[in-house]
């Protein structure tokens, strides 16, 4: 699958670095209230932990909002699971002996591999994450008049 260039940044980290590109920002990206969403308790306890370090941070620098639950959820769930396999690569060695005596990589490392690609994915899909909303033009708030300066001026 071909991809039409870079992914577009979230208006929020643009607007934190002072929009380098100098491009203009999109004005109708949707803008859930700036709240970070509770921690599920059905998190694995080392995913809560990141949950914990990460959310307030994120909810200050406004690429947390109330509606990203799922998405975040399964960031730090896949997190854990990655944090799970790396120590037991660290505890295991990365090869292990077959019963037969054949070398074989031990298959943390393949988990691991799979729950690290899994975390990045989660910043770019479901129309929850900021990344994706930047991509996402919302409807306008002037109760239905597509111009702004119409609205100004009370026209229609």
């Amino acid at each position: 699958m071909a991809t039409r260039g870079r992914k577009p940044t979230p208006t929020a980290i643009k607007e934190l670095e002072g929009n380098p590109g100098k491009r203009e920002l999109n004005k109708n990206e949707p803008k859930p209230a700036r709240k970070a969403p509770a921690c599920p308790k059905w998190l694995e306890p080392e995913a809560k932990k990141e949950w914990r370090r990460l959310a307030k941070k994120m909810e200050a620098m406004g690429v947390l909002t109330e509606v990203d639950m799922a998405a975040f959820a399964g960031y730090c769930q896949a997190y854990a699971r990655w944090k799970e396999a790396e120590e037991r690569i660290t505890d295991r060695g990365l090869v292990i002996r077959t019963p037969s005596g054949y070398p074989q990589q031990v298959p943390y490392i393949s988990i691991a591999q799979q729950y690290l690609r899994l975390m990045h994915q989660f910043a770019e899909q479901f129309g929850l994450t900021p990344a994706a909303r930047s991509r996402i033009i919302a409807g306008n708030d002037n109760n239905g008049s597509a111009d702004d300066m119409d609205a100004l001026l009370g026209g229609d």
